[in-house]
């Protein structure tokens, strides 16, 4: 008899999700699709509970430089090849989700997103070492 799997309530990590085991439906399609459907900006939108942040998770983790992509193994998304070898692991993700961002004033609210977008910089700190970027030398 196998063990059953632990249903994932309340929790909205792809990635700890996958490594403790819990119950995962195959949403990896949906990369394709993206990827597919390719647009300037594309907007999610779906009812409170339905899964935003666990799909947009899933997407950092798969987009993410330094992730680990056997988070993917068995799933949809690792049957293309080319679609992982092209775009796995390849782009800085900034992740940023409001759902912490509150106080019991504005001033509070812009200091938990302040500190929100610095954790997001600090992850990337090691791009301001990169060829690839240049400096804005045009003023706003």
């Amino acid at each position: 008899m196998t063990e059953a799997l632990k249903l994932p309530v309340g929790i909205e990590d792809f990635a700890e999700i996958r490594q403790a085991g819990f119950y995962y439906v195959d949403k990896t399609k949906f990369i394709e699709q993206l990827l597919d459907g390719w647009g300037k900006v594309n907007l999610f939108t779906r009812p409170r509970r339905f899964g935003k942040t666990l799909n947009m998770s899933m997407l950092r983790y798969f987009f993410e430089i330094g992730a680990d992509a056997s988070l993917f193994d068995g799933l949809q998304i690792a049957k293309n090849k080319k679609l992982c070898e092209e775009y796995q692991g390849k782009y800085p993700v900034i992740f940023l989700s409001f759902k912490n961002v509150e106080g019991l004033n504005f001033a509070d609210a812009q200091y938990r997103l302040a500190e929100l977008i610095a954790g997001e910089a600090e992850r990337f700190a090691f791009l301001a070492q990169s060829d690839k970027l240049t400096e804005n030398e045009q003023s706003l």
